[in-house]
């Protein structure tokens, strides 16, 4: 009978110890999941241009992010948003990336939009940064120190009409040998200046010619792992 009762006590001891194990396996994955938010900015213009191009970049991003464990947030500018919900969609982000095409050399003016009701509402609430970084305090710091974003990373993912040998080109007018990640920077220092890390950006361009959408698209899980370092 007592051999009995202490091989009931074990059996039992046993399985507490298995339920804690995988409980405490559950809550160190949880704790270890991270988090992208997926930011969509295509504005639509009816018969001329649609979004598609950018909705399969804005997909491939995700399949990707959901097939890496990540918890993927959502936001596609044109469907509406709240300011003070992105706010906190950005505070969960790990990593922030902006889908966009690019219209007249910039995103579309709804994106500014977004970013004045965002960041101005960030500001308020002190959430992604306090004052411009200077202080007498602290003399050493500088006008855009002010963040508090630091560890989470950023980048953009743009579609163009200029074709890729326009960039890092002297001789181009435009451009005067600058980058893609160059043309587009007021859009990055929006997020440098709260803190995040800026990551080189991914690009599809001269997208009315260019006959390689299709290995555009199909490559771009892979620079979406070697940019983010992802396992």
């Amino acid at each position: 009978m007592k051999a009995k009762i202490t091989l009931i006590t074990f059996l039992l001891l046993l399985s507490l110890g298995s339920k804690l194990l995988a409980q405490n396996s559950q809550s160190k994955q949880k704790s270890e999941t991270k988090t992208v938010l997926l930011i969509n900015t295509h504005l639509t213009y009816p018969g001329w241009s649609e979004g598609k191009l950018n909705s399969s970049f804005y997909n491939v991003a995700k399949e990707f992010f959901i097939s890496k464990n990540y918890k993927v947030l959502e936001t596609k500018v044109e469907d509406g948003y709240d300011a003070d919900e992105e706010v906190e969609k950005h505070l969960q982000a790990d990593i922030v990336i902006l889908q966009t095409p690019v219209n007249w050399e910039n995103a579309p003016w709804i994106y500014k939009k977004y970013v004045d009701e965002v960041f101005n509402s960030a500001l308020k609430s002190k959430k992604f940064l306090s004052g411009d970084g200077r202080s007498e305090a602290e003399g050493f710091k500088q006008y855009g120190m002010g963040g508090k974003m630091q560890g989470k990373k950023f980048m953009i993912s743009a579609t163009w009409n200029a074709p890729e040998e326009s960039f890092n080109n002297p001789d181009n007018p435009l451009w005067k040998g600058k980058t893609a990640d160059d043309a587009l920077f007021n859009i990055a220092a929006n997020y440098l200046f709260t803190g995040l890390e800026v990551v080189t950006g991914h690009y599809c361009y001269d997208v009315y010619n260019n006959k390689y959408i299709k290995e555009d698209l199909e490559n771009y899980p892979a620079y979406l792992q070697k940019v983010f370092n992802i396992k």
